[in-house]
């Protein structure tokens, strides 16, 4: 959470739920630029009642924002209070505006393709690469918090290499972190190392350690300049780091920061709703859903299912079950997944896809749900 570019991703979304705390069918799409002393928040946003102070509000939201992250001050990587803030936001366009409200009937808020995946390698029905990569970070964000480790700080990036055989993971191979921390442990690195595989790394593995695994912690030799000071954020980079790690693909669009009428968040979060559903219903052992919108239409452009071989229907029937269990118009994504709700900051730090927040709330992280197995089972007759 820590990470430049997902401490943007998490002030974008602090933005988009303050909209919706006024405003269900708020339109927000906002970017947030931070670096050094200076924090940027630029976007539209169109809502009802809201403040004539609104840029103050955002401004002392994203202050507090940074502070929940753990950058306190000069030196820890940010400076929330003494940063320059700038904040440029305006209405949303309104050839945009008319494409998507249309009537009554809410068409794609953009054009694009959106990927969805699932594979029962993991209880998650996720990657296993992409889930141990966020759990490191959690685990390093809980170790921080609670201050089993004197010294951490919120800067962390974690990455998974894992030996495949016969189809499935069959063993962690290396594990790599990098923690930002404070300069004590600049000519200590060897004992930060030691502490952090005991209380962060080997926790986050669980079952999957072992002693034979490659250990590369702070590989440049230290870390203590890290955050917005030593790196600028930007949001919407870590798009693969918010989805499947790259073991799916991708169709490019990002997703804090974005209300639930732009489809390349919201039909994003719904394709992993359906593959997972596809999933844990027995139709197969990995699905891929991609949908593909044009801004200002309802229905979907195409859609089409890939399980990769490993199908128990015919991946036509499992298609056709997907068109008529699951409503895939923006406005049906929306009330299938209860999105319309300030839900979002949560997603903006430990991955969207695979997991429940501690902050759950209403509508929240909705589609993890594996509710609709037995409408599935039932359209292809298994």
């Amino acid at each position: 959470m820590g990470h430049p570019d997902k401490v943007a991703d998490r002030i974008s979304d602090s933005v988009l739920d303050y909209a919706l705390g006024f405003d269900p069918h708020a339109r927000v799409a906002c970017e947030t630029f931070i670096t050094g002393g200076l924090l940027v928040i630029g976007g539209e946003i169109r809502a009802l009642e809201l403040p004539d102070d609104l840029n103050d509000q955002i401004e002392q939201g994203a202050r507090d924002t940074i502070r929940r992250i753990g950058y306190s001050g000069p030196g820890t990587g940010f400076d929330p209070d003494g940063a320059e803030v700038r904040i440029v936001m305006q209405g949303q366009s309104v050839d945009i505006a008319r494409g998507v409200d249309n009537g009554g009937t809410l068409g794609a808020g953009d054009q694009g393709l959106m990927f969805g995946y699932a594979t029962n390698e993991t209880d998650e029905l996720m990657p296993l690469p992409i889930v141990l990569a966020h759990r490191l970070v959690a685990q390093q964000a809980a170790v921080r918090e609670a201050g089993i480790i004197d010294g951490l700080r919120p800067d962390a990036k974690a990455q998974i290499t894992i030996t495949w055989a016969d189809g499935g993971p069959k063993q962690v191979e290396s594990v790599l972190l990098s923690t930002q921390h404070h300069p004590m442990w600049n000519d200590r690195q060897g004992d930060l190392r030691d502490l952090v595989v005991e209380h962060v790394i080997k926790p986050a593995m669980g079952d999957w350690w072992n002693d034979d695994i490659t250990v590369f912690f702070n590989p440049t030799g230290r870390f203590e300049t890290g955050g917005p000071e030593g790196d600028t954020g930007l949001t919407g980079r870590k798009i693969i780091v918010d989805t499947y790690g790259g073991w799916a693909r991708h169709g490019g669009g990002a997703f804090s920061g974005k209300d639930s009428s732009k489809v390349d968040r919201s039909a994003s979060y719904m394709a992993r709703y359906v593959a997972k559903n596809v999933v844990a219903a027995g139709l197969a052992d990995e699905c891929e859903l991609r949908l593909s919108y044009a801004i200002g239409v309802a229905d979907p452009t195409a859609v089409s299912i890939d399980c990769h071989g490993t199908e128990r229907v015919d991946e036509a029937s499992i298609e056709d079950a997907v068109m008529k269990v699951f409503a895939l118009t923006p406005s049906g994504i929306i009330a299938q997944l209860d999105l319309a709700h300030p839900i979002y900051e949560p997603t903006s730090y430990h991955g969207h896809f695979g997991r429940q927040p501690d902050e759950a709330g209403p509508g929240t992280f909705t589609w993890e749900r594996t509710d609709r197995i037995d409408d599935l089972r039932s359209e292809v007759g298994a």
